[in-house]
């Protein structure tokens, strides 16, 4: 029992980290007048990641995200049964941290509808699903180059969590650059703000099994291989 609750308690602990910070930076932002910038913001998700990967990946592996534990999933290197318990995990974990920041936050549903990302009105929907599939496949290669291959840096989850900060640059004026059904699911359940929501399932899913084909058939390394 304790050795499946706790790689799934460490899943919701590292996820409640990685959105309160997330959609806090974002809710804050639009309470006080654009606080943060664009670049806050990056920052604010790059290092709430970083540090809840870091946190978990001894225990759970850090995914934090449905779209990795999918990848995981789809490389073999995770059971459907565990990687189920992880997204709900995760989403729960989105949730609770979204209405901890409601309470917290006067008003913080009115400039923001808490933290959901934003499909720009001169982008379509297909157009949003490109750019999180795009932007989620390098996210989840950070994840197999530095969390998963044997031969990765001892970086902890600090890799993975800088990835954010030129995705979102790129992808957040065009799609608020979510990478994570987590991430937009739980602010979009808590406001009941579902605007452009199935991109931020399709799209991160779609660049998360990219990355597993590839990684999983050509980059690790197996038996055999020389160490670079």
């Amino acid at each position: 029992m304790r050795s499946t609750l706790r790689p799934v308690a460490a899943e919701f602990v590292g996820t409640f980290l990685f959105i309160f910070v997330g959609c806090g930076a974002v809710v804050v932002d639009a309470a006080r007048g654009g606080l943060f910038g664009v670049g806050g913001i990056a920052f604010a998700h790059a290092f709430g990641l970083a540090i809840g990967v870091t946190m978990a990946m001894a225990i759970s592996g850090g995914h934090l995200n449905p779209a990795v534990t999918f990848a995981i999933w789809a490389a073999g290197r995770i059971d459907l049964r565990r990687a189920v318990l992880y997204v709900v995990a995760q989403l729960a974990a989105a949730v609770a941290a979204v209405f901890v920041i409601k309470a917290l936050v006067p008003g913080a549903g009115a400039a923001s509808s808490l933290g959901v990302p934003r499909i720009a009105q001169d982008v379509t929907l297909t157009s949003a699903v490109f750019v999180e599939a795009v932007l989620t496949f390098f996210l989840v290669s950070a994840v197999f180059g530095t969390g998963v291959s044997p031969h990765a840096p001892k970086v902890g989850g600090f890799a993975i969590g800088l990835t954010l900060i030129p995705a979102i640059f790129v992808g957040g004026p065009l799609t608020g650059a979510a990478l994570n059904p987590a991430r937009a699911f739980g602010p979009a359940l808590v406001a009941l703000d579902w605007h452009g929501h199935l991109a931020y399932w399709i799209g991160p899913l779609l660049g998360a099994a990219l990355a597993a084909f590839l990684w999983s058939k050509l980059l690790l390394p197996v038996a055999g291989d020389p160490e670079p």
